[in-house]
Protein backbone atom coordinates (compact mmCIF):
# COMPACT_ATOMS: atom_id res chain seq x y z
CA UNK A 1 0.00 0.00 0.00
CA UNK A 2 2.96 2.02 1.10
CA UNK A 3 4.32 1.65 -2.57
CA UNK A 4 1.73 2.48 -4.23
CA UNK A 5 0.85 5.98 -2.30
CA UNK A 6 4.62 6.57 -3.48
CA UNK A 7 3.99 6.09 -7.13
CA UNK A 8 0.94 7.84 -7.02
CA UNK A 9 2.72 10.85 -5.27
CA UNK A 10 5.83 10.86 -7.70
CA UNK A 11 3.21 10.68 -10.67
CA UNK A 12 0.90 13.15 -9.68
CA UNK A 13 4.21 15.18 -8.73
CA UNK A 14 5.63 14.58 -12.19
CA UNK A 15 2.39 15.70 -13.63
CA UNK A 16 2.21 18.57 -12.12
CA UNK A 17 6.03 20.06 -13.24
CA UNK A 18 5.08 19.04 -17.00
CA UNK A 19 1.55 20.55 -16.17
CA UNK A 20 3.95 23.80 -15.10
CA UNK A 21 6.42 23.51 -18.00
CA UNK A 22 3.54 23.12 -20.87
CA UNK A 23 1.95 26.64 -19.03
CA UNK A 24 5.27 28.24 -19.13
CA UNK A 25 6.36 27.38 -22.62
CA UNK A 26 3.20 27.70 -24.15
CA UNK A 27 1.91 30.99 -25.36
CA UNK A 28 -1.09 32.27 -27.27
CA UNK A 29 -1.24 33.62 -30.73
CA UNK A 30 -1.87 37.22 -30.87
CA UNK A 31 -4.72 38.18 -33.22
CA UNK A 32 -3.69 39.59 -37.05
CA UNK A 33 -4.39 43.19 -37.53
CA UNK A 34 -5.17 44.32 -41.35
CA UNK A 35 -1.80 46.65 -42.19
CA UNK A 36 -3.95 49.45 -43.33
CA UNK A 37 -5.22 49.88 -39.69
CA UNK A 38 -1.32 50.87 -38.38
CA UNK A 39 -0.52 54.06 -38.21
CA UNK A 40 -0.09 56.87 -39.16
CA UNK A 41 2.57 57.41 -37.19
CA UNK A 42 4.48 61.06 -37.13
CA UNK A 43 7.61 61.94 -39.15
CA UNK A 44 10.02 62.19 -35.51
CA UNK A 45 9.18 59.03 -33.95
CA UNK A 46 9.62 57.12 -37.89
CA UNK A 47 13.05 58.84 -37.94
CA UNK A 48 13.72 58.17 -34.36
CA UNK A 49 13.18 54.20 -35.34
CA UNK A 50 15.45 54.80 -38.03
CA UNK A 51 18.51 56.04 -36.24
CA UNK A 52 17.74 53.20 -33.62
CA UNK A 53 17.46 50.68 -36.38
CA UNK A 54 20.75 51.14 -37.91
CA UNK A 55 22.44 51.62 -33.96
CA UNK A 56 21.15 48.03 -33.69
CA UNK A 57 22.23 46.97 -37.86
CA UNK A 58 18.75 45.54 -38.30
CA UNK A 59 19.84 45.48 -41.88
CA UNK A 60 22.74 43.26 -41.39
CA UNK A 61 21.13 40.16 -39.97
CA UNK A 62 18.10 40.87 -41.49
CA UNK A 63 19.14 41.26 -45.12
CA UNK A 64 20.04 38.75 -47.31
CA UNK A 65 19.50 40.07 -50.76
CA UNK A 66 20.03 44.25 -50.75
CA UNK A 67 17.64 44.59 -53.44
CA UNK A 68 15.39 43.30 -51.04
CA UNK A 69 16.20 44.97 -47.68
CA UNK A 70 14.59 43.72 -44.41
CA UNK A 71 13.57 40.68 -46.88
CA UNK A 72 15.31 38.24 -44.34
CA UNK A 73 16.71 34.76 -45.62
CA UNK A 74 20.42 35.15 -44.35
CA UNK A 75 21.59 32.32 -42.35
CA UNK A 76 23.46 32.63 -39.32
CA UNK A 77 25.62 28.98 -38.17
CA UNK A 78 25.62 28.51 -35.17
CA UNK A 79 27.03 25.65 -33.14
CA UNK A 80 23.37 23.84 -33.06
CA UNK A 81 23.20 24.38 -36.74
CA UNK A 82 21.89 27.00 -39.57
CA UNK A 83 19.13 29.91 -38.41
CA UNK A 84 17.52 32.02 -40.97
CA UNK A 85 16.68 35.31 -40.31
CA UNK A 86 13.12 35.85 -40.77
CA UNK A 87 11.06 38.69 -43.08
CA UNK A 88 10.33 42.17 -40.95
CA UNK A 89 9.07 44.06 -43.74
CA UNK A 90 5.11 45.05 -42.95
CA UNK A 91 4.16 42.21 -45.79
CA UNK A 92 1.27 40.59 -44.39
CA UNK A 93 1.89 37.05 -45.08
CA UNK A 94 5.05 36.82 -44.95
CA UNK A 95 6.58 39.38 -42.81
CA UNK A 96 5.37 41.28 -39.91
CA UNK A 97 2.74 43.60 -41.51
CA UNK A 98 -0.16 41.70 -39.29
CA UNK A 99 2.06 42.52 -36.52
CA UNK A 100 0.40 44.51 -33.80
CA UNK A 101 2.45 46.30 -31.35
CA UNK A 102 1.58 43.86 -28.98
CA UNK A 103 3.15 41.12 -30.77
CA UNK A 104 6.10 43.20 -31.63
CA UNK A 105 6.80 43.99 -28.37
CA UNK A 106 6.48 40.83 -26.78
CA UNK A 107 9.33 39.36 -29.37
CA UNK A 108 11.77 42.07 -28.40
CA UNK A 109 11.07 41.71 -24.72
CA UNK A 110 10.36 38.34 -24.52
CA UNK A 111 11.40 36.04 -27.33
CA UNK A 112 7.59 35.10 -28.44
CA UNK A 113 6.59 35.17 -32.33
CA UNK A 114 3.02 36.35 -33.09
CA UNK A 115 1.93 32.92 -33.54
CA UNK A 116 3.37 31.94 -29.87
CA UNK A 117 6.17 30.14 -31.00
CA UNK A 118 9.41 30.61 -28.63
CA UNK A 119 12.06 32.66 -31.30
CA UNK A 120 15.56 30.86 -31.07
CA UNK A 121 17.93 33.20 -29.42
CA UNK A 122 20.21 33.85 -32.43
CA UNK A 123 17.18 37.19 -32.71
CA UNK A 124 19.09 38.71 -30.01
CA UNK A 125 16.20 39.69 -27.40
CA UNK A 126 18.21 39.28 -24.72
CA UNK A 127 19.27 42.26 -25.30
CA UNK A 128 16.16 44.00 -27.08
CA UNK A 129 14.73 43.41 -23.71
CA UNK A 130 16.34 46.44 -22.19
CA UNK A 131 15.16 48.65 -24.79
CA UNK A 132 12.99 51.00 -23.41
CA UNK A 133 8.84 51.98 -24.49
CA UNK A 134 9.79 55.04 -26.41
CA UNK A 135 12.37 52.55 -28.44
CA UNK A 136 9.91 49.95 -29.29
CA UNK A 137 7.37 52.47 -30.04
CA UNK A 138 9.88 54.24 -32.67
CA UNK A 139 11.26 51.23 -34.26
CA UNK A 140 7.94 49.83 -34.49
CA UNK A 141 6.56 52.94 -36.47
CA UNK A 142 10.25 52.57 -38.79
CA UNK A 143 9.29 49.19 -39.55
CA UNK A 144 5.55 49.68 -40.06
CA UNK A 145 6.33 52.07 -42.45
CA UNK A 146 8.80 50.28 -44.83
CA UNK A 147 8.03 49.07 -48.04
CA UNK A 148 6.40 45.22 -47.83
CA UNK A 149 8.41 42.54 -49.78
CA UNK A 150 6.84 39.21 -49.88
CA UNK A 151 9.06 36.48 -49.42
CA UNK A 152 9.48 33.78 -47.02
CA UNK A 153 13.12 32.78 -45.25
CA UNK A 154 13.66 29.19 -45.66
CA UNK A 155 12.72 26.75 -42.25
CA UNK A 156 14.98 26.73 -39.34
CA UNK A 157 16.17 23.14 -38.59
CA UNK A 158 18.46 22.52 -35.92
CA UNK A 159 20.73 19.78 -34.56
CA UNK A 160 18.39 16.99 -32.74
CA UNK A 161 16.45 17.89 -29.71
CA UNK A 162 17.52 21.96 -30.34
CA UNK A 163 14.61 21.92 -32.96
CA UNK A 164 12.06 21.38 -30.69
CA UNK A 165 11.26 25.21 -30.33
CA UNK A 166 9.29 24.92 -26.67
CA UNK A 167 13.11 24.01 -25.05
CA UNK A 168 13.93 27.41 -25.86
CA UNK A 169 11.95 28.73 -22.54
CA UNK A 170 14.01 26.71 -20.06
CA UNK A 171 16.84 28.52 -21.75
CA UNK A 172 15.11 31.87 -21.08
CA UNK A 173 14.80 30.81 -17.66
CA UNK A 174 18.43 30.17 -17.24
CA UNK A 175 19.64 33.52 -19.41
CA UNK A 176 16.85 35.81 -20.11
CA UNK A 177 16.98 39.02 -17.77
CA UNK A 178 13.58 40.96 -18.96
CA UNK A 179 13.32 44.60 -18.46
CA UNK A 180 15.61 47.63 -18.72
CA UNK A 181 18.57 48.33 -17.16
CA UNK A 182 19.17 50.09 -13.66
CA UNK A 183 20.76 53.32 -13.47
CA UNK A 184 23.75 53.44 -11.81
CA UNK A 185 24.13 56.82 -9.88
CA UNK A 186 27.87 56.15 -9.42
CA UNK A 187 28.49 57.11 -13.52
CA UNK A 188 27.32 59.89 -15.62
CA UNK A 189 24.52 60.09 -17.21
CA UNK A 190 26.46 59.83 -20.42
CA UNK A 191 27.72 56.32 -19.31
CA UNK A 192 24.34 55.73 -18.57
CA UNK A 193 22.99 56.31 -21.93
CA UNK A 194 26.10 54.54 -23.38
CA UNK A 195 25.48 51.41 -21.62
CA UNK A 196 21.62 51.27 -22.28
CA UNK A 197 22.37 51.33 -25.72
CA UNK A 198 25.31 49.32 -26.11
CA UNK A 199 23.79 46.22 -24.22
CA UNK A 200 20.44 47.18 -25.36
CA UNK A 201 19.43 47.43 -29.17
CA UNK A 202 23.03 47.74 -30.22
CA UNK A 203 23.76 44.15 -28.54
CA UNK A 204 27.48 44.44 -28.77
CA UNK A 205 28.02 42.03 -26.50
CA UNK A 206 26.11 39.64 -29.20
CA UNK A 207 29.29 39.56 -30.96
CA UNK A 208 32.48 40.51 -27.70
CA UNK A 209 31.24 38.02 -25.25
CA UNK A 210 31.99 34.62 -25.42
CA UNK A 211 29.00 31.92 -25.19
CA UNK A 212 28.65 28.78 -22.78
CA UNK A 213 27.29 25.45 -23.93
CA UNK A 214 23.76 26.49 -24.34
CA UNK A 215 24.80 29.06 -26.40
CA UNK A 216 23.75 31.59 -24.37
CA UNK A 217 26.79 34.95 -23.62
CA UNK A 218 28.64 34.39 -20.64
CA UNK A 219 27.87 36.72 -18.38
CA UNK A 220 30.90 36.91 -16.25
CA UNK A 221 33.20 37.12 -19.06
CA UNK A 222 31.75 40.30 -20.79
CA UNK A 223 33.48 41.83 -23.50
CA UNK A 224 36.46 39.38 -23.16
CA UNK A 225 36.46 38.85 -26.89
CA UNK A 226 34.43 35.81 -28.94
CA UNK A 227 34.50 33.92 -32.62
CA UNK A 228 32.13 35.54 -34.81
CA UNK A 229 31.23 34.13 -38.30
CA UNK A 230 35.00 33.03 -38.48
CA UNK A 231 35.95 36.39 -37.11
CA UNK A 232 37.52 37.48 -33.88
CA UNK A 233 35.83 40.46 -32.11
CA UNK A 234 38.05 41.25 -29.65
CA UNK A 235 37.87 42.28 -26.05
CA UNK A 236 36.42 45.46 -25.02
CA UNK A 237 37.74 45.63 -21.35
CA UNK A 238 40.24 45.61 -19.56
CA UNK A 239 41.78 42.69 -21.47
CA UNK A 240 41.85 44.65 -24.78
CA UNK A 241 45.54 43.95 -26.69
CA UNK A 242 44.88 47.01 -28.24
CA UNK A 243 48.58 48.86 -28.36
CA UNK A 244 47.71 52.24 -28.03
CA UNK A 245 44.47 53.07 -25.36
CA UNK A 246 40.79 53.63 -26.93
CA UNK A 247 39.91 56.73 -25.83
CA UNK A 248 36.49 58.28 -25.79
CA UNK A 249 37.47 60.45 -29.42
CA UNK A 250 39.51 57.56 -30.91
CA UNK A 251 36.00 55.32 -30.23
CA UNK A 252 34.04 57.75 -31.70
CA UNK A 253 35.80 58.07 -35.05
CA UNK A 254 36.61 54.78 -35.20
CA UNK A 255 32.57 53.87 -34.91
CA UNK A 256 31.71 56.49 -36.79
CA UNK A 257 34.09 56.33 -39.66
CA UNK A 258 35.36 52.42 -39.56
CA UNK A 259 38.81 54.22 -39.03
CA UNK A 260 41.23 54.74 -36.22
CA UNK A 261 44.40 56.37 -37.70
CA UNK A 262 45.53 55.20 -33.88
CA UNK A 263 44.49 51.55 -34.48
CA UNK A 264 43.05 50.18 -37.46
CA UNK A 265 40.04 49.56 -39.54
CA UNK A 266 37.20 47.97 -39.25
CA UNK A 267 37.10 44.92 -40.88
CA UNK A 268 34.60 41.42 -41.14
CA UNK A 269 31.66 41.90 -39.37
CA UNK A 270 32.51 45.01 -37.85
CA UNK A 271 32.59 47.16 -41.18
CA UNK A 272 28.74 46.49 -41.57
CA UNK A 273 28.56 47.62 -37.93
CA UNK A 274 30.34 50.80 -38.45
CA UNK A 275 29.12 51.59 -41.86
CA UNK A 276 25.41 51.29 -40.09
CA UNK A 277 26.36 53.69 -36.92
CA UNK A 278 28.32 56.38 -39.58
CA UNK A 279 24.20 57.25 -39.89
CA UNK A 280 23.41 57.41 -35.93
CA UNK A 281 22.80 60.41 -34.43
CA UNK A 282 26.01 61.50 -33.08
CA UNK A 283 25.08 61.60 -29.32
CA UNK A 284 24.10 58.47 -29.46
CA UNK A 285 27.62 57.13 -30.77
CA UNK A 286 29.15 59.55 -28.31
CA UNK A 287 27.48 58.04 -25.49
CA UNK A 288 28.59 54.29 -26.43
CA UNK A 289 32.47 55.59 -27.15
CA UNK A 290 31.97 56.94 -23.45
CA UNK A 291 31.13 53.62 -22.28
CA UNK A 292 33.40 51.29 -23.91
CA UNK A 293 36.15 53.66 -22.84
CA UNK A 294 35.48 53.31 -19.47
CA UNK A 295 35.69 49.55 -19.71
CA UNK A 296 38.96 49.16 -21.55
CA UNK A 297 40.61 52.65 -19.20
CA UNK A 298 42.07 49.19 -17.20
CA UNK A 299 43.77 47.83 -20.30
CA UNK A 300 47.89 48.06 -20.34
CA UNK A 301 47.65 50.28 -23.11
CA UNK A 302 45.88 52.82 -21.40
CA UNK A 303 48.47 53.09 -18.65
CA UNK A 304 50.99 53.64 -21.12
CA UNK A 305 52.14 56.74 -23.01
CA UNK A 306 51.36 56.09 -27.19
CA UNK A 307 53.90 53.90 -28.26
CA UNK A 308 55.85 54.15 -31.47
CA UNK A 309 55.28 51.91 -33.93
CA UNK A 310 57.34 48.66 -33.68
CA UNK A 311 59.35 47.77 -36.78
CA UNK A 312 61.63 44.48 -36.88
CA UNK A 313 62.18 44.22 -40.15
CA UNK A 314 65.35 42.63 -39.78
CA UNK A 315 64.66 39.87 -37.35
CA UNK A 316 61.70 38.99 -39.11
CA UNK A 317 63.47 38.69 -42.49
CA UNK A 318 66.09 36.44 -40.99
CA UNK A 319 62.93 34.29 -39.31
CA UNK A 320 60.59 34.35 -42.42
CA UNK A 321 63.03 35.60 -45.98
CA UNK A 322 60.24 34.38 -48.39
CA UNK A 323 57.41 35.78 -46.52
CA UNK A 324 59.59 38.70 -46.37
CA UNK A 325 59.75 38.69 -49.82
CA UNK A 326 56.22 38.48 -50.55
CA UNK A 327 55.83 41.68 -48.01
CA UNK A 328 58.02 43.03 -50.62
CA UNK A 329 56.01 43.07 -53.50
CA UNK A 330 51.90 42.80 -52.16
CA UNK A 331 52.43 44.61 -49.46
CA UNK A 332 55.21 46.92 -49.35
CA UNK A 333 53.80 49.59 -51.64
CA UNK A 334 51.06 50.55 -48.99
CA UNK A 335 52.28 49.41 -45.53
CA UNK A 336 55.90 49.93 -45.82
CA UNK A 337 56.62 53.77 -44.09
CA UNK A 338 56.72 56.94 -46.22
CA UNK A 339 54.29 54.90 -48.90
CA UNK A 340 51.81 57.23 -50.14
CA UNK A 341 48.72 55.39 -48.13
CA UNK A 342 50.94 55.88 -45.19
CA UNK A 343 51.23 59.68 -45.60
CA UNK A 344 47.54 59.67 -45.79
CA UNK A 345 47.00 58.80 -42.24
CA UNK A 346 46.61 54.93 -42.30
CA UNK A 347 47.72 53.57 -39.27
CA UNK A 348 50.84 51.31 -39.02
CA UNK A 349 50.50 47.54 -38.77
CA UNK A 350 52.46 47.32 -35.93
CA UNK A 351 48.91 49.40 -33.87
CA UNK A 352 46.48 47.41 -35.27
CA UNK A 353 44.38 45.21 -32.82
CA UNK A 354 44.52 42.17 -35.20
CA UNK A 355 48.39 41.51 -35.37
CA UNK A 356 48.37 41.94 -31.38
CA UNK A 357 45.38 39.32 -30.51
CA UNK A 358 46.23 35.98 -29.30
CA UNK A 359 45.02 34.45 -31.95
CA UNK A 360 45.75 34.94 -35.70
CA UNK A 361 42.17 34.66 -37.41
CA UNK A 362 41.71 37.87 -37.81
CA UNK A 363 45.25 38.59 -39.66
CA UNK A 364 44.38 35.55 -41.81
CA UNK A 365 41.29 36.83 -42.93
CA UNK A 366 42.40 40.21 -43.75
CA UNK A 367 44.79 38.81 -45.84
CA UNK A 368 42.58 36.77 -47.38
CA UNK A 369 39.46 38.91 -48.18
CA UNK A 370 41.19 42.58 -47.88
CA UNK A 371 39.20 45.46 -47.18
CA UNK A 372 36.45 47.57 -48.20
CA UNK A 373 37.63 51.39 -47.21
CA UNK A 374 35.48 52.93 -44.75
CA UNK A 375 35.47 55.95 -46.82
CA UNK A 376 33.46 54.90 -49.72
CA UNK A 377 35.12 54.10 -53.18
CA UNK A 378 36.71 57.30 -53.23
CA UNK A 379 39.12 55.68 -50.14
CA UNK A 380 41.88 52.94 -50.20
CA UNK A 381 41.30 50.04 -50.09
CA UNK A 382 43.14 46.28 -50.07
CA UNK A 383 42.83 43.81 -52.11
CA UNK A 384 41.83 39.90 -51.26
CA UNK A 385 44.98 37.55 -51.81
CA UNK A 386 42.64 34.03 -51.29
CA UNK A 387 42.98 33.36 -54.67
CA UNK A 388 46.87 34.42 -54.97
CA UNK A 389 48.57 33.03 -52.17
CA UNK A 390 48.17 29.10 -50.91
CA UNK A 391 48.14 28.21 -47.30
CA UNK A 392 51.70 28.33 -46.99
CA UNK A 393 52.49 31.77 -48.46
CA UNK A 394 49.63 32.98 -46.04
CA UNK A 395 50.87 31.13 -43.21
CA UNK A 396 54.07 32.28 -44.11
CA UNK A 397 53.23 35.88 -44.44
CA UNK A 398 51.13 35.88 -41.23
CA UNK A 399 54.02 35.02 -39.09
CA UNK A 400 56.08 37.47 -40.71
CA UNK A 401 53.60 40.13 -39.95
CA UNK A 402 53.47 38.88 -36.19
CA UNK A 403 57.12 38.85 -35.81
CA UNK A 404 58.19 42.37 -37.75
CA UNK A 405 55.59 44.68 -35.87
CA UNK A 406 54.78 42.81 -32.61
CA UNK A 407 56.56 41.61 -29.76
CA UNK A 408 55.07 39.01 -28.79
CA UNK A 409 55.33 35.06 -29.46
CA UNK A 410 54.26 33.53 -32.44
CA UNK A 411 50.64 32.28 -33.06
CA UNK A 412 50.79 28.71 -32.97
CA UNK A 413 47.29 28.26 -34.53
CA UNK A 414 48.46 29.59 -37.68
CA UNK A 415 47.71 26.90 -39.89
CA UNK A 416 44.59 26.11 -38.53
CA UNK A 417 43.19 29.82 -38.80
CA UNK A 418 44.04 29.38 -42.56
CA UNK A 419 42.11 25.91 -42.47
CA UNK A 420 39.13 27.60 -41.63
CA UNK A 421 39.26 30.83 -43.11
CA UNK A 422 39.68 28.39 -46.91
CA UNK A 423 36.55 26.73 -45.21
CA UNK A 424 34.44 29.55 -44.85
CA UNK A 425 35.24 30.64 -47.87
CA UNK A 426 34.48 27.35 -49.97
CA UNK A 427 30.82 27.79 -48.21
Amino acid sequence: MGGTRLATGIALGCAALLALAFAFAWHPAIEPIAPSSVGPFDRALVADGENLARLGNCAGCHTEDPARPLAGGRPLATPFGTVFATNITPDAETGIGAWPRSAFDRAMRRGIARSGAHLYPAFPYDHFTHASEGQLQALYAWLMTRPPIPGRAPATRLDGVFSFRPLVAAWKLLHLDEGPLPIDPAQSPEWNRGRALAEGLAHCGGCHTPRNSLGAEDKARAYDGAMVEGWYAPPLNARSPAVRPWTVDRLHAYLRTGLSPAHAAAAGPMGGVTRALSEVREDDVHAIAVYFAALMSQAPAARHDDPEPMDRQAVAQQAHPEAATLFAGACAVCHEPGAPMMQQGRPPLAWGTPLQADNAHDTVRIIMKGLASPAGPTGPAMPAFADVLDDRQLGELTAYLRTRFTDKSPWPDIGDAVAQARAGEAK
